[in-house]
């Protein structure tokens, strides 16, 4: 595939994968630029010059260059005059700025590619799924891919991952934490346990544990359930709030 300028090579991809390829080696000398190369890469953006671009090349090399003199150009072209910004902006700033239109480039020109190769949906599909599973060149120059890399544990089983509300049915709590008796009997029996846990819990407002067929709802911050008639929620309601709290709760932080 055709880049412009040196380090370019002659159009070669024909599938999902080969484009892929072709824009996972763009990005990286773009990374370069930005990254490990930023002080040359800084002196070259010299806001004196003309309308000046960054290029990454299927050899991930990067180069700063005018536009393509071409028109219409061969491939998309980056965005121009990134030196303009350079001295009227904090270097971080601008350096997250380039990264952007950088990332903006790179999916251009790989659906310009798709386009041209005639790609199919499953293609397309394919092709962003590819580039969708690596961190675009902002988050790698701002370091937010790491802060995310760490957010993310494979072992994550945190409340915070579990849906906010805790609204359910008293029925559907009770089917789910029930097991068949051939699985009691072989010693299983820590669904009966939750079970029997559910059908003693008490409404926090009318303190009885009847109509366990009905909507339930439990508090966020107390975590004491309540019937959905007697504070006034609905299921249809309920879908809609994020975080819930019963009327105590509310009246506690409105006196405090």
């Amino acid at each position: 595939m055709d880049g412009g300028g040196s380090g370019a090579a002659p159009y070669a991809a024909r599938t999902a994968e080969e484009v892929f390829r072709d824009y996972r080696a763009r990005r990286a000398g773009m990374i370069k630029a930005l990254t490990t190369d930023v002080d040359k890469f800084f002196k070259l953006c010299d806001p004196e010059k003309e309308n000046l671009c960054l290029y990454g090349y299927p050899n991930e090399t990067w180069e700063v260059t005018l536009p393509a003199e071409e028109v219409p150009p061969e491939i998309p072209e980056p965005a121009l005059g990134i030196n303009f910004a350079r001295d009227g902006m904090n270097e971080k700033d601008w350096l997250a700025l380039v990264a952007v239109h950088s990332d903006s480039w790179l999916l251009s020109v790989a659906f310009y590619f798709g386009a041209r190769f005639g790609f199919d949906k499953e293609a397309r599909r394919r092709l962003f799924s590819m580039i969708n599973n690596m961190p675009t060149i902002f988050e790698v120059v701002t370091g937010s891919a790491k802060k995310q890399s760490k957010e993310k544990t494979p072992n994550s089983s945190s409340k915070s991952n579990k849906p906010s509300s805790k609204v359910q049915s008293r029925a559907e709590s009770r089917s789910k934490a029930r097991v068949p008796k051939d699985e009691e009997e072989s010693g299983d029996d820590d669904g009966d346990e939750e079970a029997e846990e559910h059908d003693n819990t008490l409404c926090g407002t009318c303190g009885t544990n009847d109509g366990k067929d009905q909507f339930w709802i439990c508090c966020d911050n107390c975590e004491k359930w309540y019937h959905g008639k007697c504070v006034k929620i609905t299921p249809a309601r309920a879908e809609h709030i994020k975080q819930y709290k019963c009327p105590d709760c509310t009246n506690k932080r409105a006196r405090a």
